[in-house]
């Protein structure tokens, strides 16, 4: 029996084929612009502006891994390498957009933006958050893998409702799709047209487990057509191919076109945090060979090309660099002041029996301690 003959098969549309999946799939190889015959037409300003972001953002991740060895921060997970990403991720959104990050994505916090002392706050231990997410549209930094994407589909979705002009971008990491959430996140996102992408940074290893050991399908972008939207493979590393392709998502979901799943091929150059030994799981020939590709080498090389770069110019972006990082370093440097009653501050709206009995407990303690 074909579905045709199946009983009441031309009430039911849903036993037939809805959606075409052909223009859902991602490119067979990643999405690249720079060094190729399309970034001749990329604008200059565009360029340099790409080039003055990642250079800030190398910078700002050596010096944030500087701070974990002063002991000035607990833990940093370094996105060095994966800069292209984080910027254009930044650069693309309105400042009515909401940006999700996952642990990993100080940098793309920053570049919306956020103070760099506000950004590491957490990784300081200071707060669970420092900044307020509804003043700068950033969702909590926050380590629980891929709990972010439902809370972004559900504000995407919310402002969709409402007829608000608003689209949600969420982060996460090659590791990230193996969990559930994940898969709930999509699969909502798609059937309610939500506005917004999803960008999966895959930078090679899920701390030291390589994607190969996650998952088995052609990439992690063709995962998107079981969803039903469409799926991009991109060069991660490319800020101009990034920019370009979240810009088109972002424009796409603003306008009703629904979600996008991106998956940008790049690299943790890192180990996965300060705490973490890279070489038990890989050799240093692997990582030195992705240094050819460094995002910060392939924009000096189309900008140099182009006659849009000389020393000069890397030299002021350099300096301009540094002084964030020295403006950063001795602002970490000085010791925060901290007051130990937080601990029950912005938990419940009216805290609980409990709550009162400990926080009473506690200011009993220190105004003993403070009397002797």
């Amino acid at each position: 029996m074909t579905v045709q003959e199946l009983p009441g098969a031309t009430a039911y549309p849903a036993w037939k084929l809805r959606t075409d999946p052909a223009p859902l799939l991602p490119d067979p190889e990643p999405y690249r612009v720079l060094g190729t015959e399309a970034a001749a037409g990329l604008d200059r300003e565009l360029l340099l502006r790409l080039y003055d972001a990642v250079v800030h953002g190398r910078r700002f991740n050596t010096q944030a891994t500087a701070l974990t060895k002063q002991g000035r921060l607990a833990v940093y997970p370094s996105s060095t390498g994966q800069e292209a990403s984080e910027v254009a991720a930044a650069l693309v959104l309105e400042e009515r957009d909401w940006l999700f990050p996952s642990y990993r994505d100080t940098l793309a916090a920053v570049a919306r933006g956020l103070d760099p002392v506000e950004a590491l706050t957490l990784l300081r231990g200071d707060w669970h958050t420092g900044y307020d997410p509804r003043e700068c549209r950033i969702a909590p930094l926050s380590t629980p893998l891929a709990t972010q994407l439902p809370h972004a589909v559900g504000l995407a979705h919310a402002a969709r409702l409402s007829g608000d002009d608003v689209v949600a971008l969420a982060m996460v990491g090659d590791g990230g799709t193996s969990e559930g959430d994940f898969h709930e996140a999509l699969n909502f996102a798609a059937v309610w047209h939500a506005p917004v992408v999803f960008l999966v940074q895959n930078n090679g290893f899920a701390i030291s487990v390589p994607l190969a050991k996650q998952t088995a399908a052609p990439s992690l972008a063709h995962k998107a057509v079981g969803y039903g939207m469409p799926g991009r493979l991109v060069d991660g590393n490319d800020a101009a191919a990034m920019h370009q392709v979240l810009s088109e998502a972002v424009r796409r979901a603003r306008t009703g076109g629904g979600p996008t799943l991106i998956e940008a091929v790049t690299y943790r150059m890192d180990a996965h945090t300060n705490a973490d030994d890279a070489t038990r799981y890989r050799a240093d020939a692997e990582v030195e060979s992705w240094r050819a590709h460094d995002p910060v080498r392939l924009l000096e090389r189309e900008l140099t090309g182009r006659g849009l770069l000389d020393e000069e110019r890397k030299g002021a972006a350099a300096e301009a660099a540094d002084a964030m990082a020295a403006d950063l370093r001795g602002r970490m440097n000085a010791d925060p002041l901290l007051d130990p009653m937080d601990v029950f501050a912005h938990v419940y709206d009216a805290p609980t029996p409990q709550l009162r009995e400990q926080s009473e407990q506690l200011r009993a303690e220190l105004e003993a301690e403070a009397g002797r």
